[in-house]
This record gives C-alpha cells, sequence and structure tokens, in this order.
C-alpha cells in the first residue's frame, strides 16, 4: 500500500532529512586519501546519535554499519573497512536517519584528488539524471515517466543503468510501497500523488549494467569491474513541483 503523508509526518521527515543532509557534511570533510571507510562511518553514527536521531541502516536486515560506504566498482551497499582511500578514487557514500518515527535517505559520489575525465562524466551524468527527474515529478506524473527520464539521459550519455536496484517510498518504514525503477516508459506505473514521499535514486555503471553480490552478503557490485557512481534524495510530491526534503547544500558549500 502506497501511503500518503500528512504535513506533520512531512515535517518530521524533513527534521530527519536535516540531520542526515548535516552528516553528510561532516562526512565531506572527511574525504581525503588515507582515511580508512570505517573511520567515516563511526563519526557519522557518532554525529547522528549526537543529534537524538539513529542511523537507519545500523541493524536493517543485520547491515553492520550506519552508512553504506561503495568505492570504484561498487555499486551501492559497500560495507565501512579499513579500506583506506587513495587518489583517484570515487566514493559513494549512501546513509539513512531515524527520527521522531521517521526516516531520511541520501546518497552522493565524493571524489577523491583528480580522477579521469571519464570517470568524472560518470560522477556528473548520474548527478544531472536525479535532478532531471526530480524536476519533473508532481501529482500526476506516473512511476515510467521518472524512470524513463534518467535512463534517457543515462544511456545518451554512453552510460549503464543499474536495473537489479531502484528507488522506494520512504516515512515510517525505510522501504516502502512502490518501488521507483530508474528505467522505465513513458505513460506507464503507479501515477504519483500529492503527500508521497520517495526515495530517487539513479545508480549509474560507467560499463554494462550487470552487478554481481559479494561473499560479504551486500556489496554489489559492476560485474565488469568499472566504477559506479549514486546520488539519492529523499522528496515529497507536491501538486505543482517535488519538493526535495535531504539537501547536498552542507556538502558543497
Amino acid at each position: 500500500m502506497i501511503l500518503i503523508k500528512t504535513a506533520e509526518e512531512i515535517k518530521r521527515m524533513k527534521e530527519s532529512a536535516e540531520i542526515l543532509s548535516k552528516t553528510f557534511g561532516l562526512i565531506k570533510t572527511m574525504i581525503q586519501p588515507g582515511i580508512k571507510t570505517k573511520e567515516i562511518d563511526a563519526e557519522a553514527e557518532k554525529f547522528i546519535r549526537a543529534h537524538g536521531a539513529v542511523p537507519s541502516f545500523k541493524g536493517y536486515q543485520n547491515y553492520p554499519a550506519s552508512l553504506c560506504i561503495s568505492v570504484n566498482q561498487q555499486v551501492v551497499h559497500g560495507i565501512p573497512s579499513d579500506y583506506a582511500l587513495k587518489e583517484g578514487d570515487i566514493v559513494s557514500v549512501d546513509g539513512g536517519v531515524y527520527y521522531k518515527g521517521y526516516h531520511s535517505d541520501m546518497a552522493y559520489t565524493f571524489i577523491v584528488g583528480n580522477i579521469p575525465p571519464i570517470t568524472q562524466k560518470l560522477v556528473t551524468v548520474t548527478k544531472e539524471s536525479l535532478f532531471k527527474a526530480i524536476s519533473k515529478i508532481k501529482e500526476g506524473v506516473r512511476l515510467g515517466d521518472i524512470g524513463s527520464i534518467i535512463q534517457q539521459h543515462v544511456e545518451s550519455n554512453g552510460f549503464s543503468i543499474v536495473r537489479d536496484l531502484v528507488g522506494h517510498g520512504i516515512g515510517k518504514s525505510l522501504h516502502e510501497a512502490p518501488q521507483v525503477p530508474n528505467y522505465g516508459t513513458r505513460g506507464k506505473g503507479h501515477e504519483l500523488k500529492e503527500g508521497m514521499t520517495l526515495a530517487i535514486e539513479p545508480m549509474v555503471n560507467m560499463g554494462k549494467r550487470h552487478v554481481l553480490v559479494a561473499n560479504d552478503g551486500w556489496t554489489v557490485f559492476a560485474k565488469d569491474g568499472l566504477p559506479s557512481a549514486h546520488f539519492e534524495h529523499t522528496i515529497v510530491v507536491r501538486k505543482n513541483e517535488a519538493e526535495i526534503l535531504t539537501s547536498y547544500q552542507y556538502i558543497e558549500n
């Protein structure tokens, strides 16, 4: 069942999203060569809890950490570890916050030092596809319209949409109906209604779209070993446009 949120529920989700957005501002300051991904995770968890919130991911289906930190060919769900970031890495960080009974969810692909132009293009196109999709979201639009916008932008730039993983509804539960694919056909799929809250999250591979899951049971990586990028915002559908609840301002200012 797809849940329509009340003004009070959206207010709480906005508060949750603000804590999460500020957490990503902290993460930005830590992204540099030599830092271990588990150190980033530990500081993020400390920050979230200091704000009276709980990391949404920790313990979710027994996931062991507060963040998913996926490096280079890792697409999503990378478990923080002793891996130390190095010059030329791209790092997709996905995090969630649970606050006052409601979840928020966001992701951002960070760049460590200098990267090849093709990798920079991958990151740029992935982020562009997120905002192109969000700009078209309003009441009456269908999920296939959103997926089609992302797919068209990504594929016209020579990259591939990961199809095994999708965006989702969000609210009292981290994952609610509906699923939000990053590909699709215009005019198809569920019709968006005002008050729906969604996590829109294109995951884009430089090479082919096919992925595998590592032996840890979590880490999803590109089968061909080429880099992957991931951006995500939590949004609420409004009558004439989408309202973005999470924010990149603390990362990019």
